[in-house]
């Protein structure tokens, strides 16, 4: 079963320490970052499945670091803030938090809103499987199988399954290399185009029958990558 992974932003080191004992005690995969610089840095690599956020960051103000999140991904977000008077909560709801928690709090309190927020997050339309090249690939399941009926599985790594995922949610369209940068990585890599190479390279020697001829994951040149059925 995966466990959930939860971000954590805030700029007090001992409560980042307590958050990351009790949430992993419960199962919880914890990512911690003491800015908002480094948060969106960890938003885009680590891939959170929910976000807990305080607004008094030294760097950069809790809702633009929200703002910066909606931008380009549907994370839930639980806001954790001192402040929150009715003004500040009506603001943090505006800027696309889900739900807030008010300083001090119960962990079990915390707990509780992560759980309800994560049930709450849309689940993704349904994709068929797919194949490419001699495998099966069921992207909502994230499982790779050989198609000859052995059973045989493929691992792919958290990025290429990011990658591929919004490929083959896309059959037969121009993905361009922003839109695949920007939801694999996050905004601050939307120029980054060596990253796509190196990945749909590792992609194609593992998916493809003959990786330098591919059949269904194809380059347009200066454009981006299309998933051919």
């Amino acid at each position: 079963m995966n466990r959930t992974r939860v971000l954590i932003v805030d700029d007090e080191p001992q409560l980042l320490r307590a958050l990351r004992i009790n949430l992993q005690a419960r199962e919880y995969d914890v990512v911690t970052a003491g800015d908002g610089t480094t948060a969106l840095r960890a938003a885009a690599d680590q891939h959170p499945d929910v976000v807990v956020l305080d607004l008094g960051l030294p760097d950069i103000d809790g809702l633009d670091v929200l703002r910066s999140l909606r931008a380009w991904t549907p994370v839930p977000v639980v806001v954790l803030s001192g402040r929150l008077g009715s003004t500040e909560k009506v603001a943090a709801l505006d800027a696309g938090a889900d739900d807030y928690v008010t300083k001090p709090f119960n962990v079990d309190k915390l707990l509780a809103r992560l759980r309800a927020v994560s049930r709450r997050r849309p689940e993704p339309e349904a994709t068929p499987a797919v194949t490419i090249g001699e495998y099966e690939v069921d992207v909502v399941a994230r499982d790779v199988r050989r198609a000859d009926g052995t059973g045989e599985r493929l691992h792919l790594t958290r990025t290429e399954w990011r990658m591929l995922e919004l490929l083959v949610r896309n059959p037969g369209r121009l993905v361009g290399h922003r839109d695949l940068l920007r939801h694999v990585w996050g905004p601050t890599y939307v120029e980054e185009n060596h990253y796509l190479r190196q990945y749909m390279a590792q992609l194609r020697r593992k998916l493809e029958t003959d990786p330098a001829r591919p059949r269904h994951l194809l380059t347009e040149p200066a454009m981006g990558y299309r998933f051919q059925p």
